[in-house]
C-alpha cells in the first residue's frame, strides 16, 4: 500500500506533463530553416549634403548654437541640402579641409594660411561684434593677481594658451611678445588647452581656478564664458593689435556655383533686417563682407615672424 501511495501521484504527475506539452505543440511538425539562402539588405545611402564647419574654439555644443540658425537660413536661400560637422581640434578641422571633408570652412585666419596652401579660397569674412572686420588677442589674469598687471609681468609665469594654431588664442600673444623682445623660452611654461573642442573656455577656467598665472584667449571670448565664469574676477591685461577677422573660404575643387550661392545669401545677410539680425547676433557676427586671399597677408608676415612660415601659391599658381 505504501508503494502505491507513491507510484501513483508520479503517474498522474507524468500524463498532466504529456497533455501540457502536448497543448505546447511540441508534437506538430518542425519547419527546417535554410540559413545557407540570404538576401542582402543595402541601408540606403546619406543625403548627399554641402559640408560646412566651424573651427572648434568653442564646444560642439555652442557651435551649434551658434550656427544652426545661420546654416538653415543659408540652405533656405540656396536650395541646397547644408550639414554642420564637427571636428574636434584645430588640426582636424584642416586636415578635414583639405581631405574634402569639409565643403564650406569658418576658421581663424592662421587656419586658413594652412588650408590656403592646399588650395581653400577665401570668400568672404565676418564683422565682428564690435562693428569691425578685426578682432584682437587678449591677455587674462585673475584680478586678485597682484603680480601681473602688464605684459612684462607674464615673464616667467605659467601660461595656458588656447591651441598651437589658435590665432587670438595664441599667435597673436606671442607676436606681440616678440614685439617686447620676450621669447617662449622666457616662461615657467606654455600649456594648451586640452581635449576637443571647447578650448577657449577652457583657457579662462584654468586661470579662473588659479591653475595658471594667465591666459591668452581672442576678443569677445568673456561675454561668451559670461554664464559659466564670474567675468568680474577677471582682468584684460593687454590687447595685441587687430588682425582680419575669420574668414569662410571653400575646399579646393568645391563646384563654383555652389560656392556663390553661399556666397551670395551670406553678403545679403542685413542688421536692418530683424529676422537676420537675430541669426547673425546668435553667430557672434554683426555681418559678413566679402574676402580675398590677399586680405590675410598680414597673417602671413605674423606667420614668418613666428618662425611658421611655409610656401604658398598665389592666384597665378606661382610659389612665394
Amino acid at each position: 500500500m505504501l508503494k502505491l501511495k507513491y507510484i501513483i501521484p508520479a503517474v498522474l504527475l507524468l500524463l498532466g506533463a504529456a497533455f501540457y506539452f502536448r497543448g505546447l505543440g511540441l508534437n506538430e511538425n518542425i519547419v527546417k530553416v535554410d540559413m545557407s539562402v540570404r538576401e542582402e539588405i543595402n541601408a540606403p545611402d546619406p543625403e548627399p549634403a554641402i559640408t560646412y564647419a566651424y573651427l572648434p574654439q568653442y564646444s560642439h555644443k555652442v557651435s551649434y548654437q551658434r550656427h544652426n540658425r545661420l546654416i538653415e537660413y543659408l540652405s533656405h536661400e540656396t536650395g541646397l541640402s547644408i550639414r554642420q560637422v564637427f571636428p574636434d581640434t584645430f588640426e582636424e578641422h584642416r586636415r578635414m579641409v583639405e581631405n574634402g571633408d569639409i565643403d564650406i570652412s569658418f576658421s581663424n585666419p592662421l587656419t586658413y594660411i594652412k588650408i590656403a596652401n592646399s588650395g581653400a579660397k577665401a570668400f568672404a569674412r565676418i564683422i565682428e561684434p564690435s562693428g569691425s572686420p578685426t578682432f584682437r588677442g587678449q591677455i587674462i589674469a585673475r584680478k586678485d593677481n597682484r603680480i601681473i598687471r602688464k605684459v612684462n609681468d607674464c615673464i616667467g609665469k605659467s601660461w595656458i594658451a588656447v591651441d598651437p594654431l589658435s590665432a587670438g588664442g595664441y599667435l597673436f600673444v606671442l607676436g606681440m611678445f616678440l614685439e617686447k623682445g620676450i621669447t617662449s623660452e622666457d616662461f615657467k611654461e606654455i600649456a594648451f588647452a586640452a581635449g576637443p573642442g571647447g578650448k577657449q573656455e577652457k583657457a579662462v577656467l584654468a586661470v579662473y581656478a588659479g591653475k595658471y598665472d594667465f591666459a591668452s584667449i581672442r576678443e569677445g571670448t568673456l561675454d561668451i564664458v559670461k554664464d559659466k565664469v564670474n567675468i568680474s574676477k577677471i582682468r584684460v591685461i593687454a590687447e595685441t593689435k587687430p588682425y582680419p577677422s575669420w574668414v569662410y573660404a571653400a575646399r579646393k575643387g568645391l563646384d563654383p556655383k555652389i560656392k556663390e550661392l553661399i556666397s551670395n545669401a551670406m553678403l545679403n545677410l542685413s542688421m536692418n533686417n530683424q529676422e537676420q539680425a537675430e541669426i547673425l547676433k546668435q553667430a557672434g557676427m554683426r555681418g559678413i563682407i566679402s574676402a580675398k586671399d590677399r586680405d590675410y597677408d598680414s597673417i602671413r608676415t605674423l606667420i614668418q615672424k613666428l618662425g611658421l612660415s611655409s610656401p604658398r601659391k598665389n592666384e597665378g599658381g606661382l610659389v612665394k
